[in-house]
């Protein structure tokens, strides 16, 4: 290897001073001059621009990832050295590949144009499958003369920590380097300071005329309507010896798969067209972040940030998505259950059955720069999977993976009443174990996300009001497990238990001035008096009293709240309200739908289409018509849209299972699998749906196609086809 070929890499990443009260913030540290794209393929991600091109030197997330690790930095087109110009840049509707068309500019040389703009078709086509970033660049003269030009790719890697792409510094790296491999492969390899070596292989076809370690040359002389195809693989730690598949075989067999993973689920045609779009997109974009792991299907969170095993975001999404698709749960409780905690260790905040909080497979995890490797400081994810688990039982009957998670759902409980409740006071609580972990530890886990009404930050134990909700909710789902297994005196405990936190949280959390429920609990046992969207998520569990849950719904609905797009995390007027926050006055599509779920639960289905519309009307506005992470919470004006959130992660697995979740609540969906019956309590569609046909809805081994007609306030139901024994009702009271 020559002196010149190797190459001490620097981070291209330009980062902010990290905010002290803020680990882990992710810096806004300027506008993108172009909308980004995303790919993803189980445990790898690309993020590049409209042109196509990964351009991570401008800052921000741009790269291809593979398992929390950048392993592409830079890979930009230009003719004659000049970027070519934009006509369009599109998905495809599943999310299988990216296309991009472009042209060229006025090329001079030497002062003359020797080549008119407009005259070069350049389409590029981008797939991601199997560790590897495929890519054709065909090329289409449509002058009538001939036209040579360069076309060149530059390209270059820095084998950036995800985490340093966030904004974390750090004091020392490993060692890169680059090299040839011949005329047609380039090589980066990284040994990091973890001692794991990690390479970037990049093949091309056919032999550039010019190739170096950071670019490919080829020099093209095509004839009028002359055509060319170029081809580039990025691969993940491919071995050199093993070439890459073949472009066309490669996106034939990649689309296969995706069509093939899709079979099995539920699905839904409406009357409106705009809301078909909003479904197509958020199950392509579902299907996307799932990633098949050795326990089975799992949704990871989001893109670009937590393309990873996040628990909590795991077992809501599944949550949301159990009606339609029930076998996505069963994935995300095995694979949970696999990882639930086994052992007391502070720096994870791990203790025997907490269940997992989050998982990362780059360096910094690895050296224990963060605590992420397998994280548990998450107060909510072991109740959250009690309760999934519960809720799977019940939708499927599945008797077999009740059996083989009630170890983890017992161990689960153990945790919720032993170290999950530290004072012993009945309710779980959380403080970090350590400085390096998350300050907060429910789903708001901002440093400022839970303060008192007069600004200042809890401390201490917190409880939180939805998790005592989730707590509730799980121990009467379990109970319900374990009558079927035969455990009548854990039944009684259970429910015993479940009863008593209902009573507990009354007098503790119930704010008389307020009308509604405290956000928490602080370590003194004083509630934080603010008015929250926290107090609509235990409406979705179920605890509290009818009289005060129509309090709670009446107030999510006033305007302080409600945006016209959706309900705030925090209330218009309380002290720390911010409607371009991350948790203190933004708006959460999925926070909405578990709201939701709690208005359908207590007959509020008038409010339940309020909620519907205005999330709806905020798809419409977004790009690709997919609700991301968050929004902000400015209010709703006329003929403007919802203004959107720098960095939200697009696609986010439990927002694009929102509009699934929005239907479940209008229809009021419930599986009883004992009686063979699919219910629809109190349904009420939107103004907006006049029709919901729903096919291949299953229970068991049985499934139905039905049709859901609105009548004004009324709904009538047709059963279009059924296959084995299945009963569809509806029943019109609580």
């Amino acid at each position: 290897m020559s002196p010149e070929a190797v190459t001490q890499f620097v981070s291209v990443t330009r980062t902010s001073e990290q905010v002290a009260e803020q680990p882990f913030y992710i810096p806004m540290t300027g506008p993108s001059a172009r909308p980004r794209r995303s790919l993803k393929h189980d445990d790898t991600f690309i993020v590049l621009d409209s042109h196509g091109d990964i351009g991570a030197s401008a800052g921000g997330p741009d790269g291809l990832f593979h398992h929390d690790t950048r392993y592409l930095a830079r890979l930009e087109l230009v003719l004659d050295d000049l970027q070519p110009l934009l006509l369009g840049s599109n998905l495809r509707d599943d999310n299988s590949a990216l296309t991009v068309d472009l042209t060229n500019p006025d090329i001079y040389r030497q002062g003359s144009l020797v080549l008119q703009k407009d005259l070069l078709h350049i389409v590029r086509t981008i797939f991601l499958w199997r560790g590897t970033a495929y890519q054709r660049i065909g090329v289409q003269n449509h002058g009538d003369r001939r036209s040579s030009f360069d076309l060149t790719l530059l390209f270059g890697n820095d084998f950036a920590d995800l985490f340093e792409v966030r904004g974390e510094r750090r004091p020392r790296r490993g060692i890169g380097t680059s090299r040839l491999l011949g005329p047609t492969d380039v090589l980066f390899e990284y040994r990091g300071l973890d001692d794991a070596e990690r390479t970037t292989g990049l093949h091309f076809d056919p032999r550039p005329t010019r190739l170096s370690v950071n670019a490919a040359t080829w020099e093209l002389d095509l004839e009028p309507h002359q055509a060319k195809s170029l081809f580039v693989a990025v691969s993940c730690n491919r071995p050199v010896t093993e070439k890459p598949v073949r472009f066309f075989p490669g996106l034939l067999a990649h689309r296969r798969e995706m069509r093939r993973q899709a079979v099995g689920a539920a699905s839904i045609e409406t009357s409106n067209n705009i809301f078909n779009e909003v479904l197509c997109q958020a199950m392509a974009d579902l299907n996307m972040l799932m990633t098949e792991t050795p326990q089975g299907r799992y949704p990871y969170a989001g893109i670009p940030w937590y393309s990873t095993t996040f628990g909590r975001d795991g077992l809501i999404a599944a949550l949301q998505m159990l009606w339609i698709d029930p076998r996505v749960a069963k994935g995300v409780l095995r694979r949970l259950a696999h990882f639930q905690a086994t052992s007391i260790d502070p720096f994870a905040d791990a203790a025997p059955g907490k269940i997992l909080h989050e998982m990362r497979g780059g360096e910094m995890a690895a050296l224990g720069e963060v605590p992420f490797a397998h994280y548990y400081g998450s107060v909510d994810s072991t109740a959250l999977f009690v309760l999934l688990a519960g809720s799977y039982f019940e939708r499927t009957g599945d008797e077999a993976t009740l059996i083989e998670l009630w170890p983890a759902i017992e161990a689960g409980l153990a945790w919720i009443d032993g170290p999950g409740d530290p004072d012993q006071d009945g309710f779980v609580e959380y403080q970090r174990a350590t400085e390096k972990g998350l300050a907060n530890q429910g789903w708001k886990d901002s440093y400022d996300a839970i303060f008192h009404a007069d600004g200042q930050l809890a401390e201490g134990n917190i409880a939180l009001a939805e998790v005592q909700g989730y707590v509730f909710a799980a121990k009467q789902l379990a109970a319900r497990c374990a009558l079927r297994l035969g455990k009548p005196d854990r039944v009684r405990k259970l429910e015993s238990e479940a009863r008593a936190l209902a009573e507990r949280f009354e007098k503790a959390f119930w704010c008389e001035e307020l009308g509604t429920y405290a956000l928490a609990l602080d370590g003194k046992k004083q509630p934080c008096k603010v008015r929250t969207s926290n107090a609509g998520q235990v409406l979705f569990s179920g605890m509290i009293r009818e009289d005060r849950a129509r309090l709670v719904a009446a107030d999510l609905m006033r305007p302080h709240f409600f945006s016209g797009w959706g309900i705030r995390t925090v209330a218009q007027g309380e002290v720390r309200y911010n409607p371009m926050s991350y948790h203190d006055g933004s708006i959460w599509p999925h926070d909405n739908a578990l709201i939701a779920l709690g208005l359908a639960r207590y007959g509020l289905k008038h409010s339940v289409a309020h909620v519907f519309k205005g999330l709806f009307d905020a798809a419409t506005y977004m790009d690709l018509r997919r609700l991301p992470e968050l929004f902000c919470g400015f209010r709703r004006e006329k003929r403007r849209g919802p203004t959107l959130y720098p960095v939200a992660c697009a696609p986010q697995a439990w927002a694009s299972a929102t509009p699934f979740t929005l239907l479940e609540a209008a229809l009021g969906l419930e599986f009883d699998v004992a009686r063979g019956e699919i219910r629809l309590r109190n349904p009420h569609l939107p103004a907006f749906l006049n029709e919901v046909i729903l096919r291949d809805l299953r229970l068991r081994e049985s499934s139905v196609d039905l049709r859901v007609s609105r009548h004004g306030d009324d709904v009538a139901l047709e059963v279009m086809r059924t296959r084995g024994q299945i009963q569809v009702s509806i029943v019109l009271a609580r």
